[in-house]
């Protein structure tokens, strides 16, 4: 039987407002209804010996099973899809700046840029390989507007460099702002910095190896830690890589993404104590997730509490299929 024949079944079991016995009743006619019809399939071996409210419980039982098995089959197949990060989508107030500011400081490569007239928009993506293998940035410029407000939700994006410290001379030299000046993180042996981009989004340096993805973090600021670790692992799909409290600053944080953080893009949440909202401002838009299948994804996404604000389904004019949705903290995926 489909799991939408299932749904009436789920509504004759809601709890009953009559007397208790006659609540008692409806619910066993309704319970006989679903053995009868073959809705709920019971093995010889529970019903063996089982009489009254046991024999009740029995069916109850299997009947919860029953209605709760499409849900774990749709998070089971979140689990095994082929997802990786795409792409981050911000806004620029010089295109043309920010592009040079990428690839001479930062060692981007542009990978492709367009000019939308009709629209009244451009946008560029940069990043450190093919976009068909690679994490990507967006970069949006829309005509006439020079400025946006960050808000204070978008925390950075993360860069890992073989040299930090020739890095951020180059930076300097090119005229960039460092606002943390490199050397190792407090009681550990990381080495980072800290610069801002021409329109004030942070970059976190952080002193690596080589890698495939130096384009390797994109940090967020939620309200509440838990429910969006759930959230990413249910309805996205991603593994909580590691987690760290730090008392002594009042914030904690969750690494979260597709494969370790030395090879892929990672999610950086992060909660500082008593901080259950941010201003998201106007400037970051959103992360692009590729998924084999966004009708799947779109389900998945609101039993875990995200709201579609872009229903599944093809893009005009070209085959791609795209879903848009809030996470529990209006984050756009």
């Amino acid at each position: 039987m489909s799991s939408s024949l299932m749904l009436p079944a789920a509504s004759m079991l809601r709890p009953c407002t009559t007397s208790s016995s006659s609540c008692t009743s409806s619910r066993r006619l309704a319970l006989f209804h679903l053995v009868s019809t073959g809705s709920i399939a019971l093995p010889q071996a529970q019903l063996f010996g089982a009489k009254g409210p046991e024999l009740l419980r029995v069916v109850e039982a299997s009947a919860a099973e029953k209605l709760a098995q499409p849900e774990k089959d749709l998070f089971d197949w979140v689990k095994n899809d082929n997802r990786r990060f795409l792409h981050v989508v911000y806004r620029v107030g010089d295109l043309e700046k920010t592009i040079k500011f990428y690839t001479e400081c930062l060692g981007m490569k542009l990978l492709r840029q367009r000019d939308i007239p009709e629209d009244r928009y451009s946008n560029a993506f940069l990043g450190y390989g093919p976009e068909d293998s690679n994490f990507t940035v967006e970069l949006t410029y829309n005509y006439g507007v020079d400025n946006y407000d960050i808000g204070s939700g978008f925390g950075h994006f993360g860069v890992a460099v073989e040299d930090i410290y020739k890095r951020v001379d180059l930076v300097k030299a090119k005229g960039g702002k460092v606002t943390r000046e490199p050397g190792p993180v407090k009681d550990g042996s990381a080495v980072i910095a800290f610069i801002e981009d021409p329109d004030g989004y942070k970059f976190e340096l952080l002193e690596r190896r080589p890698t495939s993805e130096p384009l390797c973090q994109v940090m967020l600021r939620v309200g509440d830690l838990d429910r969006a670790i759930a959230f990413y692992e249910k309805a996205v799909g991603m593994k909580l890589l590691r987690k760290r409290d730090n008392p002594e600053q009042k914030y904690t944080v969750a690494f979260m993404g597709y494969g370790p953080e030395d090879k892929n893009t990672v999610l950086e949440l992060t909660y500082n104590y008593g901080v259950t909202n941010y201003d998201k401002g106007n400037g970051y838009a959103q992360i692009a997730i590729g998924t084999n299948d966004v009708y799947k994804t779109a389900e998945a996404i609101k039993l875990c509490g995200g709201k579609i604000i872009r229903e599944p389904g093809p893009l005009p004019g070209i085959n791609t299929k795209i879903v848009a949705c809030l996470d529990p903290d209006g984050w756009k995926l």
